[in-house]
């Protein structure tokens, strides 16, 4: 039925080309944008096309930055280099910024080591992290890297990596939500939060 609306069916498709946009939401989407009126529609693009032309990732940091600027996250006076969070992508470093609670450095893997996905270590950017704390200058590496088996074994294997480096390799703690019950949270987090317990 749609095909036969050529212009909608091809923006539908060029929709469902965006990686994380939920199938259900694609229609919405497609309504968004033709109800809205041609400037903002204008707009929009205009500021994607920017954003792609003006990022690039730091060659350090590997978080974005602006191509004629310095790095943020890199030369910010009041952030501390000695320590570096890993993630796995800037959507992570975001929500970990979000917290305002942290005011190190950051690491970004741009993934998870995912041999069934043919995402092996050289696709990501452990070499330029490891590269980083032989430079020296950093005391600790944080790994704020999903509890999943990926990122369990990502964060294993840089650990080992790192072994004989000398910083101090720590994780984030791992347990019970704020505001959770024990009835309706799952064994393993349960688990995690018993093995790992702290001093009340």
């Amino acid at each position: 039925m749609i095909e036969k609306i050529p212009a909608l069916d091809r923006m539908l498709k060029a929709l469902q080309r965006v990686p994380y946009l939920a199938s259900k939401n694609v229609y919405r989407v497609a309504a968004h944008f033709l109800h809205i009126d041609k400037a903002q529609l204008n707009h929009f693009c205009e500021q994607l096309l920017q954003a792609h032309d003006r990022l690039i990732q730091c060659n350090r940091c590997c978080a974005w930055q602006e191509k004629m600027s310095t790095c943020f996250f890199c030369t910010a006076p009041d952030r501390d280099q000695s320590l570096v969070c890993i993630v796995e992508t800037w959507q992570e470093l975001m929500v970990i910024e979000r917290t305002q609670g942290y005011q190190g450095a950051y690491h970004v893997l741009n993934g998870v080591i995912a041999p069934l996905d043919g995402i092996g270590p050289d696709n990501l950017t452990i070499g330029q992290l490891v590269s980083r704390v032989q430079a020296g200058g950093i005391k600790e590496v944080i790994f704020a890297t999903s509890q999943t088996p990926e990122g369990e074994a990502t964060a294993a294997y840089i650990a080992h990596k790192l072994k004989h480096s000398g910083v101090l390799i720590s994780c984030l703690a791992r347990g019970l939500p704020v505001g959770s019950s024990l009835e309706g949270t799952d064994r393993v987090t349960i688990y995690k939060a018993i093995t790992e317990r702290r001093p009340f």
